[in-house]
C-alpha cells in the first residue's frame, strides 16, 4: 500500500506534481520542507488515525517509493498507481463508514442542530453590530468633535495668557521706565547738576546730597522699582501651569497640550527688546539698595535702613543681602581685631611715624625686629593701647550698626503674610544677627588673645600688667552700646553676651590673677617665713590686710574679676589661718600665770594673734562696703583667721579669771573674827589682797602686753569688772565676820581700788590712777559695799540704803550676821563653788536657792529678825525684776 501523505499536505499542487513526475524530480523540491504527519490537515489525521484503529497497515508497510525521488517509471505506470491508491482510499472510507455509521449518523445529526443554532446567534451578532453603529454615531463622533474644542479653547486660553502676561509686562515696564527717570532726577538733584525744573529740592541737604524728606522720597521710589522688577522678572521666567492644562484636558478626555502651546515672554520678540532695560535696571536698582544700606548703617537712620531693606524684600534678595552684611560686619571687627594685636604691624607703623629713631633700635640685619628692646618698649606701650582703644570704638560702631539692623528687620512685617523681615532673613541664618555678631567677636578675640600671649612676650607682659586698663576698655565698649542694646553689665546682672566677650580675655586675666595671688602668697610667706623665730607681728597682719585691700579695690570696677579675686584672697587667707595655726601654742605653758616673766608661748602666742586680729578686724570692716556675693566668698576664710585668734585668746583670758578666782577666795582663809587688842596697829591688807595687786600687774606688764595695746585695751576693763564681781561675792559671804573683820574688808576694799586704778592706766609709766568710775555698774557696786558693812540691821531692807548692790549680796550679808547657815554650807559646796555657780545662773535662781535655806528658820528664835528681812529684800528684788 503506497504512501499518500503527500497529498494530504496543504501546499500540495496538481500540476506541480504532475510536471515533478513528468520531469523525474522529486516531488516537493529539496527546499520545500515536508510537513510531519500532524501538520496536515486534521481530517486526514482523523482518518488515518481511524485506519490504524481499524487494523490497517502500519505505514512502514506501505509501498517504499519515495517522493523525494525521481520518478523513473512511465506516465501510465503513475497514474496506475494513483487508480491503485484511489481505490485503496475509498475503501478505506467505505470501510471505516461502515463500522462508525451510527456514529456519524449522530454527528451529523448534531451537525443539522448547530447549524440552527449558529444561524440564531449569527442574527444576534447582526444586531449587536447594527446597535455599535448607532452608538458610534451618537457618541464617538461627538467626543471627537468635543475633543478639538477643548483643544482649541486650551490654545486660545495660552493665547489669551500669553497677551495678559504680554500687557502686564509692558504696564510694569512702562511703571519701571517712569520710576527710572525718577531715580535719574534724584542723582543729578544729589550732585547738584539737575535741570532747572526737576521737581527735586536739593537745598537743605544734611551733608550727604540729598535732604532728609527726598531721602525717604527715593527710598520708595526704589522700592517701588524693586517691586516692579521684582514682578517683571516672575513674568519672564513664569513656568506653564502643566498640571493645570492636564486637569482641564482629563475633564474631557483630551490630551493636554503641554508646553506645546505655552509661549513664554522671553520668546516674543516685543518684549525680548526690554529685556536689556530690565537687566540694567535691576543692576542699578541693586546697587542702589546696597548703597541706601550701607548709608543707613552708617548714620544709623532706621527710616532709611528700613526703605532699603523693603526694597531688598521686594527683589527677593533679603535674606542674601542681610547675611552678607553681618558676614562684613563681623569680617571687619575681625581684621580690625587681628591688627590690634599684630605686632609686625605694629612695628612698621612705629617706624613709619619716627623713622630716625628707629635705625638701631627697630631695626636688625636688615628687617624689622618685632620684639621691642627696653629702649622702645614705651613706644610699642603706647601705640598698642592706642591702637585698642581705636579697636573699642570700632567694635562699638560695628555693634550698634548690627544691633541697629536687627531692630527694623524685626519691626518691618512683609505686608502680604505679615511675617516679620528677621524670620525672612532667618533663611540663610543659623541665627539671629547679633548672636552671630558676638560669637565671631567672642571666637575672633580669645584666639587673637591666646596666639598673642603664645607668640609675643611683650604682648603678654604689656596686656597682663595692664589688665585693669583693658578691662576698663571693655567697660566703656559696654557702655557704648548699652544705649542701642540690651546687653547689661553691672554688679547684679551680666549678659551673656558681656560674658562671652569678657570670657574672651581669659588667657590675660588668667595670667593677672596668677600674679595677683603670687603677691598674697608671697606676703603670707615672708611673714610667716622665720617661724617660731621671728612670729608675724601686728604689721604683717596690716600689710596683709593692706593688700588684700589693695587687690580687691583694684579688681572692684569688674564684678566678674573681683569674684576671682575674692577666690584668691579666700585662698589666701585660709593660707593665714593655716600657718597661723601651727605656729600657735597650746601648751599649759602658754596660758601659766605663775611669773614672774611671760613664758615664749605666751611671747609668741601674743604675736602671731596680733598679726592675725589686725588682719580679720581690718578686713571685716573692708567687707561691709562690699556686696553679698563678694563677702559671702571671702568670709568664710575671716571666720577661720578669727577662730584662730579666739584659740589663742579664750584659753588666756580664762586663765587669768580662773588665777584671779583662786586668789580672792582666799579671802575665806583671813580670820575675821579678831579681837581689838589684835588689830592694834595693823591696817595693812591682806595676804590674799597683796597677791591680788601683784598679780593684776604681772598679768598687764608681761602678759597683755604681748598683745597689741588695741587688742588689750577692751580687755582691761572686763578684767575689772570680772575682779569687782567675784571680790564682792566672796566678800559677801565671808563668815563669821566682826567689827574688825569689817575693817579689815575695808582695808582690803582701798587697796583694791588703788590696783584696779592703776590697773586701768595705760601708760605703766603714769603715777595717777584710771577712773574706775568709767567702769560702770561694778564700781558703784565696790563703792556700796563699805558702807553696807557698817548698816544697822533695820536699814538692811532699805532700798534706799542699799542702792547699787546686787540684791544677791545684800542677802548674803543679811545671813552672815544672822545665825541662817549661807545656801553653800546647807549644800556642802565651797565658796569658789558657789560664787561660780551664782555667775553661770541667773539672779532668780539664785532668789530661789536663797529661799530654801529659810524654811527651817522662819519659826526658829533668834532668827527671826534676819527672816524678815530676807523676805522683804526677796520680795523688794522680784517685784523689782
Amino acid at each position: 500500500m503506497a504512501d499518500h501523505s503527500i497529498f494530504a499536505i496543504p501546499e500540495f499542487d496538481a500540476g506541480e506534481y504532475a510536471n515533478a513526475v513528468l520531469s523525474g524530480e522529486p516531488y516537493p523540491s529539496p527546499s520545500t520542507a515536508i510537513p510531519s504527519p500532524t501538520a496536515g490537515s486534521a481530517t486526514e489525521t482523523h482518518v488515518l488515525g481511524q485506519l490504524q484503529i481499524r487494523g490497517s497497515r502500519p505505514r512502514s508497510m506501505l509501498g517504499t517509493l519515495s517522493i523525494l525521488e525521481p520518478a523513473k517509471e512511465d506516465i501510465s505506470l503513475a497514474i496506475s498507481k494513483l487508480d491503485l491508491g484511489i481505490e485503496d482510499v475509498s475503501k478505506q472510507i467505505k470501510a471505516l463508514v461502515t463500522a462508525h455509521h451510527e456514529d456519524l449518523l449522530l454527528y451529523s445529526s448534531n451537525t443539522r442542530h448547530l447549524s440552527g443554532l449558529l444561524a440564531s446567534v449569527r442574527r444576534g451578532l447582526n444586531d449587536v453590530e447594527l446597535s455599535i453603529d448607532q452608538l458610534r454615531r451618537k457618541i464617538r463622533l461627538p467626543y471627537e468633535s468635543l475633543q478639538v474644542q477643548v483643544t482649541r479653547l486650551q490654545r486660545i486660553h495660552h493665547a489669551n495668557n500669553a497677551l495678559r502676561r504680554v500687557g502686564r509686562f509692558f504696564l510694569l515696564e512702562k511703571r519701571l521706565e517712569a520710576l527710572a527717570e525718577e531715580l535719574v532726577r534724584y542723582e543729578l538733584g544729589a550732585s547738584g547738576m539737575g535741570e532747572r525744573d526737576a521737581p527735586i529740592d536739593v537745598g537743605a541737604v544734611d551733608g550727604k546730597g540729598l535732604s532728609a524728606e527726598c531721602r525717604e522720597e527715593k527710598g520708595r521710589v526704589v522700592a517701588k522699582a524693586a517691586l516692579s522688577i521684582t514682578e517683571l522678572g516672575a513674568l519672564l521666567d513664569e513656568e506653564p501651569d502643566i498640571e493645570g492644562d492636564q486637569q482641564d484636558a482629563s475633564q474631557f478626555g483630551a490630551t493636554s497640550v503641554g508646553n506645546s502651546n505655552y509661549v513664554p515672554l522671553r520668546s516674543v520678540n516685543i518684549v525680548a527688546a526690554h529685556i536689556p532695560f530690565i537687566s540694567d535696571t535691576r543692576t542699578k536698582v541693586t546697587k542702589e539698595v546696597e548703597a541706601m544700606v550701607i548709608q543707613g548703617l552708617t548714620a544709623l537712620d532706621q527710616s532709611l535702613l528700613a526703605s532699603s531693606l523693603q526694597a531688598a524684600h521686594n527683589l527677593r534678595m533679603l535674606p542674601r543681602l542681610v547675611a552678607s552684611l553681618v558676614k562684613d560686619l563681623s569680617d571687619a571687627v575681625e581684621r580690625r581685631i587681628r591688627n590690634a594685636f599684630d605686632l609686625l604691624s605694629l612695628s612698621k607703623e612705629i617706624i613709619a611715624k619716627d623713622p630716625h629713631q628707629v635705625s638701631q633700635s627697630l631695626l636688625y640685619k636688615s628687617r624689622v625686629r618685632t620684639e621691642p628692646t627696653s629702649v622702645t618698649a614705651p613706644q610699642f606701650t603706647a601705640a598698642l593701647w592706642a591702637r585698642l582703644e581705636s579697636l573699642i570704638e570700632q567694635m562699638s560702631g560695628c555693634c550698634v550698626k548690627v544691633y541697629t539692623l536687627e531692630k527694623v528687620l524685626n519691626l518691618k512685617k512683609d505686608p502680604a503674610t505679615g511675617v516679620s523681615f528677621l524670620d525672612v532673613s532667618m533663611k540663610s541664618l543659623e541665627n539671629k544677627p547679633s548672636s552671630t555678631f558676638w560669637a565671631s567677636l567672642g571666637m575672633t578675640l580669645e584666639k587673637c588673645c591666646r596666639d598673642a600671649s603664645k607668640s609675643s612676650t611683650f604682648l603678654q607682659q604689656a596686656l597682663s600688667s595692664g589688665y585693669l586698663r583693658l578691662l576698663r576698655l571693655f567697660h566703656e565698649f559696654f557702655a557704648s552700646i548699652a544705649v542701642h542694646t540690651d546687653t547689661i553689665y553691672t554688679e547684679s546682672h551680666q549678659s551673656p553676651e558681656t560674658v562671652l566677650v569678657l570670657r574672651a580675655l581669659s588667657t590675660f586675666e588668667g595670667i593677672y590673677l596668677s600674679r595677683s595671688l603670687t603677691r598674697l602668697n608671697e606676703a603670707v610667706s615672708q611673714a610667716f617665713s622665720a617661724g617660731t623665730r621671728a612670729p608675724p607681728s601686728a604689721s604683717d597682719g596690716i600689710a596683709i590686710a593692706r593688700l588684700i585691700t589693695n587687690e580687691l579695690d583694684s579688681a572692684r570696677f569688674d564684678p566678674l574679676l573681683v569674684r576671682a579675686v575674692a577666690k584668691n584672697v579666700a585662698t589666701t587667707l585660709d593660707n593665714v589661718a593655716t600657718k597661723a595655726g601651727a605656729l600657735i601654742s597650746t601648751e599649759r605653758s602658754a596660758v601659766s600665770l605663775l611669773g614672774p616673766l611671760a613664758t615664749p608661748q605666751q611671747i609668741l602666742n601674743g604675736q602671731v594673734a596680733s598679726c592675725l586680729y589686725y588682719s580679720y578686724t581690718k578686713l571685716s570692716t573692708f567687707m561691709e562696703d562690699h556686696p553679698e556675693t563678694i563677702s559671702a566668698l571671702i568670709q568664710p576664710s575671716i571666720n577661720k583667721i578669727h577662730m584662730q585668734y579666739d584659740s589663742v585668746v579664750d584659753p588666756l583670758l580664762t586663765a587669768i579669771r580662773k588665777e584671779i578666782a583662786a586668789i580672792i577666795s582666799r579671802i575665806h582663809r583671813v580670820d575675821l573674827q579678831k579681837s581689838v587688842d589684835s588689830m592694834a596697829g595693823m591696817a595693812a591688807p591682806s595676804l590674799y589682797m597683796k597677791d591680788l595687786v601683784d598679780k593684776l600687774e604681772f598679768v598687764k606688764a608681761n602678759v597683755l602686753s604681748n598683745f597689741a595695746a588695741e587688742i588689750a585695751r577692751p580687755w582691761i576693763p572686763d578684767i575689772v569688772k570680772y575682779v569687782i564681781r567675784t571680790f564682792v561675792l566672796h566678800a559677801s559671804i565671808a563668815n563669821p565676820l566682826t567689827e574688825i573683820g569689817k575693817l579689815q574688808l575695808t582695808t582690803d576694799m582701798t587697796e583694791l581700788e588703788f590696783a584696779l586704778s592703776a590697773f586701768l592706766v595705760d601708760n605703766l609709766q603714769s603715777k595717777r590712777g584710771g577712773n574706775l568710775e568709767s567702769i560702770g555698774e561694778e564700781y558703784k557696786i565696790l563703792r556700796a559695799m563699805r558702807p553696807l558693812l557698817f548698816l544697822e540691821n533695820s536699814h538692811l531692807a532699805s532700798s534706799e540704803r542699799t542702792a547699787g548692790l546686787p540684791p544677791i549680796v545684800v542677802l548674803h550679808h543679811i545671813l552672815v550676821r544672822s545665825p541662817i547657815p549661807l545656801p553653800h554650807t546647807l549644800h556642802g559646796w565651797q565658796e569658789t563653788e558657789y560664787v561660780r555657780w551664782i555667775e553661770d545662773h541667773s539672779p532668780q535662781e539664785a532668789y530661789s536657792l536663797v529661799e530654801s535655806s529659810l524654811i527651817q528658820w522662819e519659826n526658829k528664835s533668834g532668827a527671826e529678825e534676819y527672816t524678815q528681812l530676807v523676805w522683804a529684800v526677796l520680795q523688794h528684788a522680784k517685784g523689782g525684776s
